[in-house]
């Protein structure tokens, strides 16, 4: 018997990176998985984002670790997306016991500045928001529900930037802090009920979002068209390990603990896997 098995897990941003790697993850462990992602470009967003063959490929992997899955082409933006995404995973699977909501982009650089901004957050915070409050009214005690922060959306960051001049790029922090204040809350409204909810937060991730030449361009602003290895040169700044990275399946780990019955009376925690990237910036405190 797996960690999961018997559960149905619903997975936003699961065609690559760590939503992929979480998809998989779950389905080792016996999970059956909805897995939804937008499979297309966001205009204002520098990097190439998922495609539908990628989806296609998570779905390859989940059957090879012997779970069943559904894909659907969503957008986490729209709440109505969201819900006909839910509603179709409940049509096959029955019901609804781990939410992931993976899904974000980061805009760093990203033109027009003002829907750059509209964007990330609408997608990273809003695109949480949203799957989970599809969700909501299907899930029963002992359902989990765990969100993707990041590390920056720990760090003091306004003194350091330009005010103005990267809208997109300070939406990323600031929509993943946001998300964090919203599951503390949904933690303690629903922890009554046995639902459970916990946030993530990765340090830098070997993802496609990573090895980007807009992230390129933020740890080496220093060089006018940096590469990946002059990137990865700066990279372990952000951690007291020293290394570049953590790998997607790093954060999978995280994420299998937090959806089995193993973390039953966890709720409520900003669960850092970060390589100690937080202890670079702050002071022992509770």
């Amino acid at each position: 018997m797996g960690r999961v098995a018997g559960k149905v897990a619903f997975v936003t941003g699961a065609a690559r990176g760590q939503g992929r790697s979480h998809a998989v993850r779950l389905a080792e462990e016996g999970a059956d998985i909805v897995a939804v992602d937008l499979c297309r470009d966001i205009e204002t967003i520098r990097y190439a984002l998922a495609r539908p063959e990628d989806l296609d490929e998570t779905a390859r992997l989940v059957q090879k670790a012997g779970g069943r899955i559904l894909t659907i082409q969503a957008d986490a933006r729209d709440p109505e997306q969201m819900r006909r995404a839910v509603q179709r995973g409940i049509a096959e699977f029955g019901k609804l016991d781990i939410v992931v909501a993976q899904a974000g982009i980061a805009g760093m650089r990203g033109e027009p500045q003002d829907q750059a901004w509209c964007d990330v957050i609408a997608t990273n915070l809003m695109g949480t928001i949203n799957a989970v409050q599809a969700a909501l009214p299907h899930l029963r005690e002992g359902a989990s529900v765990i969100a993707t922060g990041s590390t920056a959306g720990l760090m003091e960051t306004k003194k350091l930037d330009v005010p103005g001049s990267d809208p997109g790029g300070i939406a990323y922090p600031l929509s993943k802090r946001l998300l964090s204040q919203y599951m503390h809350e949904f933690a303690a409204q629903f922890g009554p009920r046995r639902i459970r909810a916990n946030v993530i937060h990765p340090t830098n991730c070997n993802t496609p979002m990573l090895h980007s030449e807009p992230m390129y361009r933020a740890f080496r602003p220093d060089l006018e068209n940096p590469t990946r290895a002059d990137a990865e040169v700066a990279f372990p700044v952000q951690q007291v390990m020293p290394v570049p990275y953590v790998e997607p399946e790093d954060i999978s780990e995280m994420v299998v603990f937090l959806a089995s019955d193993e973390s039953r009376y966890v709720t409520g925690m900003q669960m850092r896997v970060d390589a100690g990237g937080y202890l670079r910036w702050y002071d022992y405190h509770v």
